[in-house]
């Protein structure tokens, strides 16, 4: 089935509320364009540079999420056009997202990512460390980020019980905070294989590229 076909498709399973983020890491330009022309304008990459060059090439008028573990020293590359940054998972990144906008006198917004899932390879803050981190008056001086929301990513297993575990989970993190930080908004939960399961519990953003693309080309990693 082609890219649009694809898009379409699953388009047609979400709520109005939940926003899609096609996953478009390792995918070529021209891929990008077909969904493009098919109307998607939210892109999310897992690779600063290769985000950046791409934000080079493509339409101005896409959004691009940096979807994948972020390191400090590349924020430089996306601070002057990055539209979200999906996987903050500690305040010294935050810092460091904060000086890189400063300079382009942006203001980026920014999810913090929990750890929900039981794999150990998987990035994050727990309960405790977001809410210190939101308490803290060092997080209060920082006036270009914006911290939106939470993401989260459930453990690679077959059993949806423990997922639906995890979703629950970071959505009951997500509704404490918004005590503390009423203006938040998104929770980014779910991937091609359980973004149904995260809708059902409360996510408002899913992100989607194996369903929409196809197979990742390993290689390009």
């Amino acid at each position: 089935m082609s890219i649009k076909t694809n898009l379409e498709s699953i388009k047609q399973t979400l709520p109005e509320h939940v926003t899609l983020v096609a996953v478009s890491k390792t995918k070529p330009d021209e891929s990008i364009l077909e969904a493009y022309t098919a109307g998607q304008r939210i892109f999310g990459e897992n690779k600063i540079q290769e985000m950046a060059r791409k934000w080079e090439a493509l339409p101005k008028d896409i959004e691009w999420h940096m979807i994948g573990h972020v390191q400090r020293n590349k924020v430089k590359y996306m601070a002057e056009f990055v539209s979200l940054v999906h996987g903050v998972d500690s305040f010294k990144l935050l810092q460091e997202i904060n000086k890189q906008a400063k300079k382009h006198d942006r203001t980026i917004p920014c999810l913090l990512q929990v750890h929900i899932a039981q794999e150990e390879t998987k990035f994050g803050l727990d309960e405790n460390e977001v809410n210190a981190l939101v308490d803290s008056e060092e997080y209060k001086q920082l006036s270009h980020i914006k911290i939106v929301g939470l993401m989260g990513m459930a453990t690679y297993t077959p059993d949806k019980s423990q997922i639906k575990k995890e979703f629950k989970y970071l959505k009951a993190i997500y509704d404490n905070l918004k005590g503390k930080l009423p203006d938040i908004s998104i929770l980014s939960m779910g991937m091609s294989g359980d973004y149904m399961l995260a809708i059902e519990e409360g996510s408002t953003m899913v992100r989607i590229g194996s369903s929409i693309f196809g197979a990742r080309d390993y290689s390009l990693l």
